[in-house]
C-alpha cells in the first residue's frame, strides 16, 4: 500500500517492564482526526500506578501518523509508532506486528475511533489480574454491554449472523467467549508466545498468526486457545469521526477467514476437499448440458464439461482451504497441476476398478465405491504435496533485518 510517509518504526524505549505492565496496541488505517481525542483520553482513564506503553501501528494513506506525533508530545505515557509500508493482514496484520514487539505482562487491543471507551482499558486488565484469565473480552452481548454504536438494522444483523456463524463452526475455542467479534480486549503475553527474544530468530514462522481482516480475536481465541476467558461488559461507542472500514470487501475477508481457520487442520482439509469436489457437479453437469445441447458428440463434451468442474475446484480451493499456501508456486502452474491431477484421477479411477473386481472378487458397485475413495484420498495428498507445499525447505540464515521482523514466536496452530 502506498502511502505520504517515510516509515516510522519507533520502537518501545523500556529494556525491562516492570511485573503488571501494559502494551496497548491499537491499529489505524486513515484516523487522523481520531487519534488526538484518543490520546486525551487514555490520558485521563490510565491510572499513574499501571506502566502503560501505547504503540500505533499505522496503514494510513494520511497524516495519521504525523496527527499521533504532535499528540503524543503531551501525553503522560510512552507512545509509539510504527507506520507500515504494505499492509499485509489488514489491521488484523497490524495487531499481529504489534504483538511481536510488545514484551509486557499484557496486551490490550482496541481500535482508533473511540467506539471502545478507553477507561474500560485498566478494568480490562484488572479483571484478568482479579479472575487469573489469560484472556479478557469486551462485550456487548453480556448483561450491562450494547450494541448501540451499531448503526443501522443492517450492521446489527451483519454482527449478529458472523457472532453465530463463529461460535457455531468453532464452539470450543469460542467457550466463553460471548463477542468473538469484538476488537477490543486484554491478553496475557504468555498466553501468545512462551518464546523468548533470543530464540524467536531460529523459530519457524510456519505456525504463525495469519490473520485475514480486522477479526484478530477470532484469530488468537481459535489457534492458541487462551483460558481461562473472563469478560468485561462495553457500550459500543458511536463512532468519533470519520466512516466505519466495514465494508462488503471486509465481509468477504471474514468469511475467507473462517474457511482458513477452520481448514487448519489435515482432516478438516479433507473435509473441506470433498465437499468442494461434491460441489464440483454442478458447472460440470451445467456445462455439459450446453455443449451437448449445442450439437456436441457426448463424449468429448464430456471431457470439456470435467474442466468446468476442475476449474471450479481450483478457484473454491485456492480461496477456502490454500489461501496461505499459493505463495509458493505461480497461479498458473499451480493451475496446471490441478488440472493435471484431477484428470488423472479419471485414468485411475477405471484401471483400480478392474483391479478391485477382477482380482479381489468385488462387485461392480462396491469396486466403484472403493475406487472413488481411494482416488479421491490420493488425490488430496498428491494435491497438497505437489501443488501447495513448498518446493524445497529453505535453509538460510536469515538476516538482520529478518531477525527484527521475526522479534516475537506464534506457536499458536
Amino acid at each position: 500500500m502506498g502511502s505520504l510517509h517515510a516509515p516510522i518504526d519507533a520502537e518501545l524505549t523500556a529494556p525491562h517492564t516492570p511485573s503488571g505492565s501494559v502494551t496497548l496496541i491499537i491499529p489505524t488505517f486513515n484516523e487522523e482526526a481520531n487519534v488526538a481525542e484518543l490520546l486525551r483520553r487514555l490520558g485521563d482513564a490510565l491510572p499513574d500506578h499501571l506502566p502503560c506503553t501505547v504503540l500505533f501501528v499505522d496503514d494510513s494513506t494520511d497524516d495519521t501518523p504525523s496527527a499521533i506525533e504532535k499528540a503524543a508530545a503531551d501525553h503522560p505515557f510512552p507512545v509509539s509508532v510504527l507506520h507500515r509500508e504494505v499492509a499485509e493482514g489488514g489491521l488484523g496484520g497490524a495487531v499481529v506486528e504489534g504483538l511481536k514487539r510488545a514484551d509486557t505482562d499484557w496486551i490490550v487491543v482496541m481500535d482508533a475511533d473511540l467506539q471502545h471507551p478507553p477507561h474500560l482499558v485498566p478494568e480490562l486488565v484488572g479483571e484478568g489480574v482479579r479472575t487469573g484469565a489469560d484472556l479478557v473480552v469486551a462485550s456487548r452481548y453480556i448483561s450491562g454491554g450494547s450494541r448501540a454504536g451499531l448503526a443501522g438494522t443492517y450492521r446489527v444483523a451483519v454482527s449478529r449472523a458472523a457472532t453465530w456463524l463463529a461460535k457455531g463452526l468453532f464452539p470450543r475455542a469460542l467457550r466463553g467467549i460471548s463477542d468473538p467479534m469484538s476488537g477490543f480486549f486484554a491478553m496475557r503475553r504468555s498466553a501468545i508466545t512462551t518464546a523468548t527474544a533470543a530464540t524467536a530468530a531460529t523459530t519457524a514462522t510456519t505456525d504463525a498468526l495469519r490473520p485475514l481482516g480486522y477479526k484478530i480475536l477470532l484469530e488468537l481465541a481459535v489457534r492458541c486457545r487462551p483460558r481461562p476467558v473472563a469478560e468485561v461488559p462495553f457500550v459500543f461507542q458511536d463512532r468519533y469521526r470519520g466512516e466505519s472500514k466495514s465494508t462488503a470487501r471486509e465481509g468477504l475477508r471474514f468469511l475467507a477467514h473462517l474457511a482458513s481457520l477452520r481448514s487448519a487442520t489435515p482432516l478438516a482439509r479433507m473435509i473441506g476437499f470433498g465437499l468442494i469436489g461434491l460441489s464440483g457437479f454442478v458447472p460440470n453437469l451445467a456445462a455439459l448440458w450446453l455443449l451437448t445441447g449445442a450439437g456436441m458428440h457426448y463424449l468429448p463434451a464430456e471431457i470439456v464439461a470435467n474442466q468446468a468442474g476442475v476449474m471450479w475446484n481450483f478457484l473454491l480451493i485456492e480461496a477456502l482451504l490454500f489461501r496461505d499456501r499459493r505463495r509458493h508456486r505461480r497461479w498458473a502452474d499451480r493451475a496446471g497441476r490441478f488440472a493435471l491431477l484431477a484428470n488423472a484421477d479419471l485414468l485411475l479411477r477405471i484401471p483400480l476398478i478392474a483391479v478391485f473386481v477382477a482380482t479381489l472378487g468385488m462387485a461392480v458397485l462396491p469396486a466403484t465405491a472403493l475406487a472413488l475413495v481411494t482416488t479421491f484420498v490420493l488425490r488430496f495428498a498428491a494435491t497438497e504435496a505437489l501443488v501447495y507445499l513448498p518446493r524445497k525447505a529453505a535453509k538460510s540464515h536469515p538476516s538482520p533485518r529478518s531477525r527484527a521482523a521475526q522479534k516475537g514466536s506464534f506457536p499458536c496452530v
